[in-house]
């Protein structure tokens, strides 16, 4: 019987709220949530990804749901460890037996210690060699924009922890800025401004699905509007209000001015051959934030250059991963590995 000897590759986009694993050949094979829960007596881990997220607010006292990953960088090492280890077991199925070579996305911000703790993460969690590279390049091959031609392309990848802003000629960031505003801050803005207003405490959960059903960047005519229900801070009591999109817009628009501000930091900074470019190129939106109601023509209104979300704009660094790996050789110097 003839074995061929190959290695396994995984692609993973490590996120703050979401971990996707892109498998050559097959496409996308995993998209979970960034989330393990973990019980507080002997630390044991219960649950990863899905289950644990059903897990979120909803735990008695001896198990606590947990996100290892905070504002886009492992938060806590031992959780990140396990959460790579289980992900990279799941995806490979009956081939976990052999060390995967794996390629991690990175925000662009990270520093070199973050960045060495995603790859000794990685080794530990089994795998054979762990590349990184920074998330706006990944996105942007994931978004299939050329990025090797001598021509600025401007990329917005707004995920869960992190805004990555970043301007790519030429295989490389030429200018970009990593902020740590992006969906979960848009979330929590939504919890504080309905205790503030209706004195009412809804969960992390509650507040990221009234984004997704209402939420809008922009005022719009025909408001969308749905029933929530929290527990009333005076009573304590469970109790529902109706909320209106506008007045999503309202609570959301400081998260939404941070954002905008990194869009404009970059555009600052660069050249003016690649402003040039940008003009005619626009800015491409990925990362799951991006697809926020109107968010692009906001952006388009304050920044003044044309925006538009890339196809499929959650999966981009993901499938960016995916493409790296197969040209691992090409992207080398866009990348930093270690055993």
């Amino acid at each position: 019987m003839n074995m061929k000897i190959f290695s396994k590759k995984l692609g993973i986009d490590l996120g703050t709220a979401n971990t996707l694993v892109f498998l050559p050949g097959k496409g996308i094979v995993l998209n979970e949530p960034s989330v393990v829960a973990i019980s507080l007596e002997d630390n044991r881990i219960l649950a990863v990804g899905n289950e644990a997220k059903v897990m979120i607010g909803r735990t008695p006292e001896a198990i606590t749901a947990y996100r290892p990953m905070k504002d886009g960088v492992i938060a806590d090492y031992k959780v990140t460890e396990a959460m790579l280890s289980y992900y990279m077991k799941k995806a490979l199925g009956g081939w976990s037996f052999m060390k995967p070579e794996v390629l991690i996305s990175v925000p662009a911000g990270v520093t070199s210690t973050e960045r060495r703790a995603v790859i000794e993460a990685a080794i530990k969690a089994g795998a054979k060699n762990a590349y990184v590279v920074k998330e706006p390049i990944l996105a942007a091959i994931g978004a299939d924009i050329p990025i090797y031609e001598a021509k600025g392309n401007m990329i917005a990848d707004i995920g869960g922890g992190t805004t990555d802003v970043a301007v790519i000629s030429l295989g490389g960031i030429v200018s970009s800025t990593s902020v740590k505003c992006a969906g979960n801050r848009i979330d929590e803005s939504i919890a504080d401004y309905i205790k503030k207003t209706f004195n009412l405490a809804i969960g992390d959960k509650t507040a990221e699905n009234i984004k997704m059903k209402i939420g809008s960047a922009l005022p719009i005519d025909e408001e969308l509007s749905m029933i929530i229900k929290g527990r009333d801070l005076v009573s304590g009591l469970p109790r529902s209000v109706e909320i209106k999109t506008n007045e999503i817009v309202k609570a959301i628009s400081r998260e939404l001015r941070e954002i905008i501000k990194a869009v404009k930091d970059v555009l600052q900074e660069i050249p003016p051959e690649l402003a040039a470019d940008i003009i005619d190129q626009g800015i491409i939106m990925t990362g799951g934030t991006s697809s926020l109601r109107n968010l692009p023509e906001l952006i388009f209104r304050r920044v003044g250059v044309k925006t538009t979300l890339a196809k499929d704009p959650l999966f981009c660094v993901a499938k960016g991963t995916g493409i790296a790996l197969e040209h691992l050789g090409a992207y080398k110097k866009t990348m930093i590995s270690k055993r």
